[in-house]
């Protein structure tokens, strides 16, 4: 049945090809990169660059509206591998780099609220450190996400307002920025880099990456229910996704997870978009209720790497 699988992958979009012959296929970079280089003339990510505004801005300015902002549209582009030397998207990456610094350090995409949102950030520092990774303007984004680190290893974007426990949404968003950011092979604190990733994995692993570290009850049913894009919020398929590509081994901690991706596979083989989060897109990729080769290649490669390492 696997063998199936792959061929229905590869016949989805050209984003989701590269990604099925790099992770699962393990193709040459030769051949991947010819592939990767069409994302930006082909489906998903053509249709995207169609939005984008005379003034390098998709939607209205950074945020808004959500899904169809700069911010999140860069963010729809980074997850796709569209490719990185297309001049365009680099000229509106730049435009969030040149925003207002916050009051408390790294990147402001508000308008109206002075202070910094760390989310975003982390969000900023992952599709800035994919597009521009010489660039030194992220050195700033880095020191501000290291110095609002929690002392249980998160992140939370409600620090500033007296929380004292980091959110798993918050803390992953920050932890796939700090990966992006060392994958680009700067050497900047580097060491503070790993040590707050090690910590961050930890706190992640401490809720199983989906229960309460304290009564061990679901945080919230939405982080099983499996969603594509992801946008901000926290799942554990996106969960798992990051701790592959840290080559992060198998830890008895992500039992529970993975067996409830395996659970969710339907008995054709493939896994189902089961929701997605409500606001304005520029065109939905794929439909809630149906085979999502989104999620079905993000659980293949999942569980392929975490079977290799236990």
């Amino acid at each position: 049945m696997q063998n199936e699988i792959i061929t229905w992958l590869l016949s989805g979009d050209v984003s989701v090809q590269y990604q099925t012959r790099r992770d699962i296929l393990k193709e040459d970079p030769h051949t991947l990169n010819s592939i990767q280089n069409r994302i930006q003339y082909e489906g998903w990510g053509k249709r995207f660059l169609l939005k984008r505004n005379k003034n390098g801005h998709w939607g209205r300015w950074y945020y808004q509206p959500k899904w169809t902002s700069t911010h999140y549209t860069i963010l729809d582009l980074r997850n796709l591998d569209f490719p990185k030397n297309n001049v365009l998207v680099n000229e509106s990456v730049d435009l969030v780099l040149r925003a207002p610094t916050g009051d408390n350090g790294g990147v402001n995409l508000s308008r109206t609220i002075k202070s910094s949102d760390v989310c975003l950030n982390g969000m900023i520092l992952n599709y800035c450190s994919y597009f521009l990774p010489g660039e030194v303007r992220l050195g700033p984004i880095v020191d501000y996400l290291l110095q609002v680190q929690m002392s249980d290893g998160g992140w939370n974007c409600a620090h500033l307002k007296g929380a004292t426990h980091s959110s798993l949404h918050t803390t992953l968003s920050v932890l796939e920025g700090l990966n992006e950011f060392k994958s680009c092979k700067k050497k900047y604190r580097t060491d503070e880099i790993v040590l707050a990733e090690k910590l961050g994995i930890e706190f992640l692993l401490v809720h199983h990456l989906y229960k309460s570290h304290r009564t061990g009850e679901v945080i919230d049913p939405k982080m099983l229910r499996l969603s594509y894009p992801s946008r901000w919020r926290y799942d554990i398929l996106r969960s798992l996704d990051y701790l592959r590509t840290t080559q992060k081994y198998y830890d008895e901690r992500m039992s529970d997870a993975l067996i409830l991706i395996e659970k969710k596979q339907h008995e054709n083989g493939k896994w189902l978009l089961q929701t997605k989060h409500k606001g304005e897109t520029h065109f939905e990729m794929e439909k809630v209720g149906n085979p999502s080769r989104w999620n079905t290649l993000r659980a293949l490669r999942v569980l392929n790497h975490f079977s290799q390492n236990e």
